[in-house]
């Protein structure tokens, strides 16, 4: 029988199929303010997250260690990869969503909707058909921490889908607080955390599903709750689990809404991905720093899709 060391808290049965007993939870970085936005760039083994109040972008490799990938980030938080491996990422100090180009420089790809400012982009997940689906939160825009104080120009605070013709949609618009977000496998449903617990007590710390169909989302209700702090990033392996931030690690739920289990981190977390040289770590920004362990699955998501232009991904 294997005995699990203590940052592994068993729930579920099932939960053993996903982590090792040997599987370590490792610091590989810290000194940060509040990480965010992890990204795997599996052509560079390498991993990209901000460190938002700081407005720094930070890079972190196996090989080199840490270092600073960018400076005056305007507040940084979400980052993702498109369909061509180049970076994407959600700023709060400009309230846009932008991409980096090969050569470095930054093309905005949305900062209104409806003739109005955006609230602060929070997280951002491309999907395969191209579209751009994140999330507007006030974060950003409440306090001068990670970001600067602002009056809202959004009525609500949505999920947006662009799309690649440039289009732009608000799909969902009765949160108080949207934050991360995944799609399922097969991208028939979504996934997005209520996180106002943050910040109102009041407010149930709820991960929400939707359908999705062309052009539209059908609520599903509550996936999961929480029952400890709140949920930020999150992410679904290929078997459908869903992997959340929470207060004291990270929450692992299989895809009927059960609580497998979860990875106990010693600092409140934030986001996490999967990455690694085959795909079976799990990385995990939590204030001020990130820590990673080995787990028995991979993620669902496009780190997978080697880049087509190697030029667009993340050079040292």
């Amino acid at each position: 029988m294997t005995i699990y060391p203590p940052h592994l808290q068993i729930i579920d049965p099932r939960f053993r199929e996903l982590v090792h007993g040997m599987s370590q939870l490792e610091r590989i970085a810290t000194g940060f303010t509040w990480t965010e936005g992890p990204v795997w760039f599996g052509d560079h083994g390498c991993l990209l997250f901000s460190d938002i109040p700081s407005e720094r972008l930070m890079r972190w490799s196996e090989h080199d260690g840490v270092s600073v990938f960018r400076r005056a980030t305007k507040f940084n938080n979400g980052n993702s990869r498109d369909l061509h491996g180049r970076l994407i990422g959600c700023r709060h100090g400009t309230r846009d969503v932008v991409r980096t180009e090969a050569d470095g420089s930054l093309t905005v790809l949305t900062a209104e909707f409806e003739g109005k400012r955006l609230n602060s982009p929070n997280d951002l997940v491309m999907a395969s058909d191209g579209a751009l689906w994140f999330t507007d939160p006030t974060y950003g825009i409440i306090s001068n921490f990670e970001g600067w104080r602002a009056v809202p120009e959004q009525a609500t605070r949505n999920v947006y889908r662009l799309g690649p013709d440039g289009q732009m949609q608000a799909m969902i618009r009765d949160f108080i607080q949207p934050n991360g977000l995944a799609f399922s496998p097969d991208e028939k449903r979504l996934y997005v955390a209520e996180s106002s617990k943050s910040h109102d007590l009041s407010v149930p710390p709820v991960i929400r599903m939707f359908d999705v169909e062309p052009g539209a989302v059908h609520d599903r209700g509550i996936f999961c709750t929480l029952d400890n702090g709140f949920p930020d990033g999150l992410r679904v392996d290929i078997a459908g689990n869903v992997w959340t931030s929470a207060g004291d690690g990270v929450h692992c739920f299989a895809p009927d809404g059960t609580l497998l289990g979860k990875i106990l981190v010693p600092e409140q977390v934030a986001n996490l991905c999967f990455g690694g040289a085959d795909g079976h770590r799990l990385f995990i920004t939590a204030t001020t720093s990130v820590y990673s362990i080995f787990v028995d699955t991979v993620g669902a998501e496009h780190w997978t899709r080697r880049s087509r232009d190697p030029g667009a991904v993340c050079a040292a």
